[in-house]
């Protein structure tokens, strides 16, 4: 059974503890979607100056922010590696260089506060992808739709960012987006549903700088619309909306 793509956007790590409109369709995602064999996980927090792949058979818990409480950084999220799926994913990018990651990095924020509302048990193996900050938008498009034949191997890919992110234009007291934000978040979703292939076309938009001060939080959105092109259709909205003035919380699924 082909497997489901999603694109969630994560926001804080807090709602790994929270309960809201966000997590509660995180949990429905979980409870309606084939039981997968192993999770691919292309976080926003693992962005690096190269292409790599978790191949522990037990990735430890990350707990990469600062500031928040205690319970947050006690969260264990231990689910299982794959080391034999990081292995298929090095030889399904080819010929992208995949490196072997064993010891540096495991399962973090970006991956482990959704996952622990999609299967909260964490009964699901975990393998994470890297961001290769080196490369293109196109050339990170590209590998998202190389992707794809893992879906039909049992394997669900989950991307993890924001499609607006900006931390310090965030608007405290606003339960919705600003203008801007509310613009490009509607331009993203759009070219989702219509032409997923030409998400690089949003740097024309211009609230692009605003939306995407850094790339981090915007790239797996490009994995998504990859693995959408490569379908030959377009992504549904899962849940929308902003919040905070400059963050969206847009999920999106591209469905089995």
């Amino acid at each position: 059974m082909r497997m489901p793509a999603v694109f969630i956007g994560h926001g804080s790590p807090m709602n790994t503890l929270e309960s809201n409109r966000w997590t509660d369709a995180w949990r429905e995602l979980g409870r309606s979607v084939p039981r997968p064999r192993a999770v691919l996980a292309v976080s926003a927090h693992w962005y690096l100056n190269a292409t790599a792949v978790t191949a522990m058979p037990r990735p430890r818990t990350i707990h990469d922010f600062y500031g928040f409480p205690d319970e947050l950084f006690a969260f264990d999220y231990p689910a299982a590696g794959e080391p034999e799926l990081a292995e298929t994913v090095a030889q399904r990018c080819a010929p992208t260089w995949v490196g072997l990651d064993r010891d540096s990095w495991g399962i973090d924020h970006g991956t482990w506060s959704v996952l622990a509302h999609v299967f909260p048990e964490a009964d699901v193996p975990v393998v994470q992808l890297s961001l290769d900050a080196t490369k293109s938008f196109e050339e990170h498009l590209a590998l998202g739709a190389q992707l794809s034949s893992l879906r039909d191997d049992g394997v669900m890919i989950v991307c993890s960012g924001n499609v607006v992110h900006h931390l310090g234009r965030l608007e405290w007291g606003n339960r919705g987006g600003a203008p801007w934000a509310e613009s490009f978040d509607a331009a993203a979703r759009e070219l989702l549903a219509e032409a997923p292939g030409d998400l690089a076309r949003l740097r024309e938009r211009p609230e692009f700088s605003s939306a995407v001060p850094t790339p981090d939080h915007f790239l797996p959105l490009l994995y998504l619309g990859g693995l959408a092109a490569a379908d030959g259709r377009g992504a549904d909205l899962l849940v929308g909306g902003c919040t905070y003035g400059s963050l969206s919380m847009a999920s999106y699924l591209l469905d089995g």
